[in-house]
């Protein structure tokens, strides 16, 4: 029977005056999301022990069920938010049947939230090109090695399909796989949430009816 006592505690009065005290001024309305995310994640660099990156991707298959996942974000500029997958994994699946998605992103260290919701479309070649070039050369041989998300009857297999692949590409450098590239969301809605005292949190959201579509703010209760 699971412990009870694992679940932690809801925070004391102490632990939300001091929350409280930490608190920044309010969140700006006027400012571009995009640009305030930049600002949100660099903080995170700073203060998260690992992958600040780290975002949970949600997605729904062709049945209409969700699914949802942690990916590290990759790319980030005026067009939205870009990772990389095998496209024949289950989330590469269901982003073609409905390429719609959205992204979680949480910093505990920081008591601050970020959701994003909004259209998917694939990066250009050029792009998976240059971020697949970054990668470690035994993380792009596994590229080739791995059926992303389809049944493993046993870890020897992996094992022996990556020996089998470092052997076809030894002395040469390993070209990006034409199953493996990278999406990248376009936002329509972004959601900043900031841990608030008392659990009167903070909430702005941004939205846009399309892309380079203007922005509108408004404040959403807790």
């Amino acid at each position: 029977m699971p412990d009870q006592t694992l679940i932690p505690p809801s925070p004391s009065q102490a632990d939300y005056e001091a929350a409280e005290q930490a608190a920044a001024a309010s969140l700006d309305p006027s400012r571009d999301p995009l640009d305030l995310f930049a600002e949100w994640i660099a903080e995170a660099v700073k203060s998260e022990p690992n992958d600040p990156n780290a975002m949970t991707l949600a997605t729904v298959d062709a049945d209409g069920a969700p699914d949802g996942r942690i990916v590290l974000l990759k790319a980030l500029d005026a067009r939205g938010f870009s990772f990389f997958t095998n496209l024949n994994s289950a989330k590469g699946q269901e982003l073609a049947a409905n390429p719609r998605a959205a992204l979680v992103f949480h910093w505990k260290s920081l008591h601050r939230q970020v959701r994003v919701r909004g259209a998917i479309e694939r990066v250009s070649d050029a792009e998976a090109d240059a971020y697949f070039a970054t990668r470690s050369r035994v993380s792009r041989l596994g590229a080739w090695a791995s059926d992303q998300s389809k049944t493993l009857s046993e870890p020897a297999l992996l094992r022996g399909r990556l020996e089998a692949i470092q052997q076809r590409f030894e002395g040469i450098e390993p070209p990006r796989p034409p199953h493996w590239s990278g999406y990248r969301l376009i936002p329509q809605v972004i959601e900043f949430w900031r841990d608030g005292a008392f659990r009167l949190h903070e909430r702005l959201v941004f939205e846009r009816a399309a892309e380079g579509s203007p922005w509108s703010a408004r404040r959403l209760f807790p």
